[in-house]
């Protein structure tokens, strides 16, 4: 890989008129010059289209059209990348500085094929800390410990989607966890995790909204591993995101919630 990657960024958007903006916005103010902005809209009903196209500066191609869910969306984006380095920044979601895309380039080395950071849960108005996403480097069974890397933060190699395929469209929330294993786990990419914050993600999506997705993605995440040939354990992997769960309203009680 030469020395400064060209970032493919894909963004998948359905009726986001109301965030969009500022997630262009997000990619326009990025001090890194080699970026391919790539929007994949669902075919839209609100403004989402008419906001994309009045602040295109930075973006090098929109399709439109409908599609099977969001990581229908994001395999689309993928086969349309052309950069080296491919990764997602959702809809309402935007980078947590200006830096953020040069520190992700500045970590592709020959020795490392995925990156990932840290990510912070933001009110919708992004003006508040909510919860903070602090990641870790990767060591053999961490997934079957509720351990992932946070995905709005992860960049691959484009050739790994080649080469390893892409999301499934069988799953409905966990497709990213399944993939991410399948990369990082089971084809041992060689991962580096970049250990500052990267991305603002607005809060309540649909892998945190109730208990009916909490099971969904447990179960999803179990069909995942178990078939990409790995072990699972329920009681272990429910013991540790319960402890991960304790520990992030311990975190909150304690500092209330911050602005960034």
């Amino acid at each position: 890989m030469r020395s400064l990657p060209m970032i493919s960024i894909i963004t998948t958007t359905y009726n986001s008129g109301e965030t969009v903006r500022d997630t262009l916005a997000s990619v326009r103010a990025q001090d890194y010059p080699h970026i391919e902005h790539i929007i994949i809209d669902g075919g839209s009903t609100d403004d989402t289209l008419e906001i994309v196209r009045a602040n295109s500066e930075r973006v090098a191609r929109v399709v439109s059209e409908r599609d099977r869910g969001i990581y229908d969306g994001m395999n689309k984006g993928i086969g349309l990348a052309t950069g080296d380095v491919v990764g997602f920044l959702n809809s309402d979601d935007v980078y947590y500085d200006a830096g953020a895309v040069r520190a992700i380039a500045e970590s592709f080395t020959e020795d490392i094929d995925c990156v990932y950071g840290n990510l912070l849960y933001m009110d919708a108005t992004l003006s508040q800390v909510t919860r903070r996403w602090t990641s870790s480097p990767f060591r053999d069974g961490l997934f079957q410990r509720s351990w992932t890397p946070a995905h709005p933060t992860f960049y691959c190699r484009r050739d790994a989607y080649q080469q390893y395929g892409t999301y499934r469209l069988d799953f409905k929330i966990a497709a990213d966890v399944e993939l991410m294993y399948r990369f990082v786990q089971k084809h041992r990419l060689r991962s580096f995790f970049i250990d500052r914050y990267l991305v603002k993600m607005r809060a309540g999506g649909t892998s945190n909204r109730n208990l009916q997705s909490t099971l969904t993605i447990t179960k999803e995440v179990r069909q995942g591993i178990l078939e990409n040939g790995g072990n699972f354990n329920m009681l272990v992997y429910l013991f540790y995101k319960l402890l991960k769960v304790r520990q992030m309203l311990t975190a909150h009680a304690a500092t209330g919630k911050e602005r960034a």
